[in-house]
C-alpha cells in the first residue's frame, strides 16, 4: 500500500530544494551583475568629476554667476547652466552643470548666488561607448557642498541615473526627446 504521508512529504521536501536552490542562484546572479549606478567606480568618478569642475570655477561658492532663469522640476524653480569642455583625470568632455536653486525670484539668486542652491545636477560625454543609448553621457546629482545625492533606497545618483527605469535623469531627458538628451527648462 502506497503511503501518501510519505509521498507528500518528500514532495514538499523536493519543492522546498527548488525553490531555495532557485533563490540562492538568483542571489548569485544579482550578486555578479555591475550597478546600473551609484558602484565603486561611478562615485570614484563623480568624485573626480566635482573636484575638475570646481577647478573650472563651474561649482562651489566661487563658481561663475551667470544669468538665472525659470525653471521647473526637478531641478528647482530657479536654475543656473553652465557647459563647456573639460578635463577629469586623463580624459576630457563636454560637462554640462545646472545649478538648481530653490529661490522664489531670479532677482534673488542673481544677487546672492550661493544662497539658495538645492543641487547641482551634471551631465558629462564620456567617450563612446560608455552608454551609446544614452548618447554616452554620466550623470550625477551633487548636494550643495559636493557630496553625491542618493536616491530614497541610499543608491548614490552618479552614473547611469536610473537607466532603464520609468523615472530618473535618463527617463525624463529622452522622454523630452531630442538627439542629444540636454534640456534647458
Amino acid at each position: 500500500m502506497l503511503n501518501w504521508k510519505a509521498v507528500a512529504s518528500a514532495a514538499l521536501a523536493g519543492v522546498v530544494v527548488l525553490v531555495v536552490g532557485q533563490t540562492v542562484v538568483a542571489q548569485d546572479k544579482m550578486k555578479s551583475m555591475p550597478m546600473a549606478f551609484g558602484g565603486s567606480s561611478d562615485v570614484a568618478f563623480a568624485k573626480q568629476l566635482w573636484s575638475s569642475m570646481r577647478n573650472y570655477l563651474l561649482v562651489g561658492e566661487k563658481r561663475i554667476n551667470v544669468q538665472p532663469f525659470e525653471g521647473n522640476e526637478p531641478h528647482g524653480a530657479i536654475q543656473q547652466v553652465l557647459e563647456r569642455e573639460i578635463k577629469v583625470g586623463k580624459r576630457s568632455g563636454r560637462v554640462i552643470v545646472k545649478v538648481n536653486h530653490m529661490a522664489k525670484d531670479v532677482k534673488s539668486v542673481y544677487a546672492e548666488p550661493n544662497k539658495f542652491i538645492g543641487a547641482y545636477t551634471v551631465m558629462f560625454k564620456k567617450p563612446a561607448g560608455y552608454d551609446p543609448e544614452n548618447k554616452d553621457w554620466f550623470w550625477a546629482k551633487y548636494k550643495p557642498n559636493g557630496e553625491i545625492d542618493t536616491n530614497p533606497m541610499g543608491m548614490k545618483l552618479a552614473g547611469r541615473v536610473a537607466k532603464g527605469m520609468d523615472e530618473g535623469c535618463i527617463a525624463c531627458h529622452r522622454a523630452i526627446g531630442g538627439d542629444d538628451l540636454e534640456i534647458l527648462r
